[in-house]
């Protein structure tokens, strides 16, 4: 099957906005074996996508139709606001991340990895509540919609007002029929204290629980940028258990790009880079967490995500402790990837959960 609809990263993030897929494919999304949720919702599959490449409802439900159960849209906001400039995806050479890199190179040509670099741009929010009411309405029975949102800073803000934006969006969408609200507390590409709040457990605790006051009993998931310090670590879950259902990890690795030429991109900001190169940080970063969970007796949800692309990657994320696997760049690259991934589940395991197979393994 040739799948040719997907992200182009020649065009502006406006341009791919408004030319979606249109034409749902037909094709068989064969079951997965085992029993799965998704923060207490039953789920079809452990096949996730995360927030990057699902811009709008005809892209939740064109990926949708090829085999994610798990469809996370895109961060919205109480205000619009537009993406930056041109190039958004920069292909990137690079291993296996730590986080402790200076910079890597940028690469003529997709290798695995990019750089990104949105700024987590939002439709206007009558649009994007009004898209997201349809959204639901048209996803099938098995998956499940979770609506990633965020706070948008003003001058002269306080952080309660922060935590009362957060909160407002995220009403908003569970009144459009979100199953699951995701609040991203991690933007390696904007400055903002909106971008960097898992760093600062205090304050991530606070809007947490101001968002679960709002939002009530429906799931509620934090996005989180990457820490491999275990104190960092035990302070972030310990400030916002009581508030979350769920982790999504890992929100890149940032660092600085630098061109053949050797001119740093972006302005010689830090960009975070997705895909292949994160896989191994986040892996280690997921098992952290899990590890710690467990031993505070917490049933946190852990959802894995960076690098994933192939049912090998989807077992490792399982055995490391992951409820739910998210594959955002190998989709983007191949909108089909999650097919194959389900049809290889498929022939591996029937019979036992594939985590538990995973575990065993």
């Amino acid at each position: 099957m040739n799948l040719t609809q997907r992200y182009d990263a020649d065009e502006t993030y406006r341009w791919n906005y408004e030319n979606p897929p249109r034409d749902l494919p037909e094709v068989d999304a064969p079951p997965v074996p085992g029993s799965w949720t998704f923060c207490g919702l039953p789920v079809d599959s452990p096949l996730g996508i995360p927030a990057g490449p699902l811009l709008n409802g005809d892209w939740v439900l064109y990926y949708a139709a090829l085999g994610f159960d798990v469809l996370t849209y895109k961060t919205v906001r109480s205000t619009s606001r537009e993406c930056y400039d041109l190039p958004n995806l920069v292909p990137v050479d690079a291993g296996s991340l730590n986080g402790a890199e200076d910079c890597v190179s940028a690469s003529p040509e997709m290798t695995g990895s990019w750089a990104v670099s949105f700024g987590m741009p939002s439709a206007a929010p009558d649009h994007w509540r009004k898209d997201v009411e349809r959204t639901r309405n048209e996803l099938p029975k098995g998956k499940v919609l979770s609506v990633s949102v965020v706070g948008t800073v003003q001058p002269g803000w306080s952080l309660d007002d922060l935590a009362d934006d957060y909160a407002r969006c995220a009403r908003w969408a569970v009144d459009a029929g979100a199953d699951c609200i995701e609040a991203n507390f991690s933007c390696p590409n904007v400055s903002t204290c909106d971008g960097q709040l898992y760093q600062q457990p205090h304050d991530a605790a606070l809007v947490a629980a101001r968002v679960r006051s709002e939002i009530v009993d429906t799931p509620f998931v934090i996005k989180i940028g990457h820490t491999s310090n275990s104190h960092d670590a035990v302070m972030l879950l310990e400030a916002v258990a009581g508030s979350v259902d769920g982790l999504a990890m890992t929100n890149s690795v940032a660092t600085r790009v630098q061109s053949a030429e050797g001119k740093f991109l972006f302005d010689g900001e830090r960009r975070g880079i997705c895909g292949d190169a994160t896989r191994q940080a986040s892996l280690e970063q997921l098992r952290l967490f899990a590890g710690l969970a467990a031993e505070r007796g917490l049933t946190t949800s852990m959802i894995g995500v960076g690098g994933a692309g192939t049912a090998d990657h989807v077992g490792d994320y399982l055995a490391a402790g992951a409820e739910s696997v998210h594959i955002a760049t190998a989709a983007m690259i191949d909108p089909g990837v999650g097919l194959a991934i389900r049809r290889e589940l498929c022939e591996r395991k029937t019979g036992p959960t594939l985590r538990q197979a995973s575990a065993s393994q």
